[in-house]
Formats: C-alpha cells, sequence, structure tokens
C-alpha cells in the first residue's frame, strides 16, 4: 500500500526551532523524525510513500535525494500541495497520485508509535469500511477537571487515566474516501463526521506506545529516548 505523509505545515508550536528547518526535519538522534516514521512503514512492507510538501519542502526533497540510506529501496513521490493548505486539501491535491489504488495509508509526519500496522489494516479489509483510524491514549500531563453544581472543583483526573481515546494519525483509506472530502476542508472536522454518521469510521485502539513532536518538551523526551537506547517505535530493530 502506498503511503501519504502530511509534512506540509509550519510547526507553530515549534516556531523557535523550525524557522531554518521543517518540522519533519527536527532530528531525533541523527535523523529526522520523518525519516524514522518512514522506517516504520519500510519495516511493514510499505515502502512506496507520497509526501505532501508545503513549508520548506525543499529541504526533505533535498535530504530525500541527496541520502541513499535505506531510500534506496524506497519510492517517494514529492508534490508540492501548497504553503498554507489544510491537511485535508493536501491529500485532495495527491488524488492524482494513488490512481489505481485500491487502498492506502496515510499519517502526519511528526507521530511514532510501536503499532502493529498488521492489526490496523487487517481490521480495516475485515470491516469493510472506508476509513480506520489508531486510537491512542493521550501522552500529555493535563488533567481533566469535575466540576460539581455549586462551581467546586470535586475531582482531578489524569487525562492519562481517565477513558479517553485520541487520534494518533495512522490511518487506512478506501480510495472512495475522496467522495467524503469537499474542497477547502480539513481531514478530519467534516469529512470523518460524514463518515461516522455512515458508520464507515473504524477506530482501533492501540494501549501501546505512541509520541508526537508537537512542542519541545515533546521533541527532546523523544531524543532522549532515542539516546538512552529506550525507543519503542523503532520496531525494526
Amino acid at each position: 500500500m502506498k503511503v501519504v505523509l502530511f509534512c506540509g505545515g509550519m510547526g507553530l508550536r515549534l516556531r523557535e526551532h523550525t524557522v531554518a528547518t521543517p518540522k519533519p526535519m527536527m532530528k531525533i538522534g541523527d535523523r529526522p523524525i520523518l525519516w524514522h516514521l518512514m522506517k516504520y512503514y519500510a519495516h511493514f512492507g510499505h515502502t512506496e510513500f507520497v509526501l505532501c510538501l508545503g513549508w520548506m519542502g525543499n529541504v526533505i526533497e533535498e535530504y530525500f535525494v541527496n541520502n541513499d540510506e535505506c531510500t534506496s529501496n524506497w519510492k517517494i513521490t514529492f508534490v508540492d500541495t501548497g504553503q498554507n493548505a489544510l491537511v485535508g486539501e493536501r491529500l485532495k491535491a495527491v488524488q492524482p497520485y494513488l490512481d489505481g489504488e485500491d487502498a492506502f495509508l496515510a499519517n502526519y509526519a511528526d507521530g511514532l508509535s510501536d503499532l502493529p500496522l498488521a492489526d490496523l489494516i487487517g481490521e480495516f479489509r475485515q470491516r469493510g469500511v472506508i476509513a480506520a483510524c489508531a486510537c491512542v491514549k493521550p501522552s500529555q500531563s493535563f488533567h481533566l477537571v469535575d466540576v460539581d453544581a455549586g462551581g467546586f472543583a470535586a475531582d482531578f483526573t489524569p487525562i492519562s487515566e481517565a477513558g479517553h481515546w485520541m487520534n494518533g494519525g495512522f490511518f487506512a483509506f478506501k480510495r472512495e474516501v475522496f467522495d467524503y472530502l469537499e474542497t477547502g476542508e480539513d481531514l478530519v472536522a467534516q469529512p470523518f463526521r460524514r463518515l461516522i454518521d455512515r458508520r464507515q469510521l473504524y477506530a482501533h485502539r492501540h494501549p501501546g506506545f505512541w509520541g508526537c513532536m508537537d512542542t519541545y518538551k515533546e521533541m527532546k523526551m523523544l531524543d532522549d529516548m532515542y539516546l538512552r537506547g529506550d525507543a519503542p517505535w523503532e520496531v525494526w530493530r
């Protein structure tokens, strides 16, 4: 299956670090997070990538063109999908590059996991749905607050213990997903609501490791994990 990766955002929450380097090129150890994500997919046999470029896309393209470590066995298509496009618009822009594919995988370019990918794909195909997403436990340190009728705090619960699941960004789609995506839309807000209304979005729950590089704290956490040899996303080892 081809893998569509959304690499065009400006990474505004890391803006002091992404002025000169696009977020997908921020390093974990000595390689960009995007390389780690692509290596994950390649481990499961998915080596054809469509990269949705935008902000500083030339930096991403130059890295993979000039670095043949592992990538000699990968087929990478680079597509400029615009500087300010929403994720849904980026996906719509690469639709022609998915011709002939009955289904494909997709992901943001800043999240890593030890998700057993075959399980997600297997359930996606078994259920016969148009879309499936991996749901993960929140990793943030926020607390949920229960408030009583008088306005007093009744309880504080760590969000990781509250029983909630969040979108982990690992997707499997049939081509029919484009029928649910209208011009100018983001991916999750409107298209996913239409899929939910028709019971065509399956949620695969993954209780294992998931981490994203959305803030400097998270970037440092992933890098520290890698440096001490504790990198669960390296399923190829």
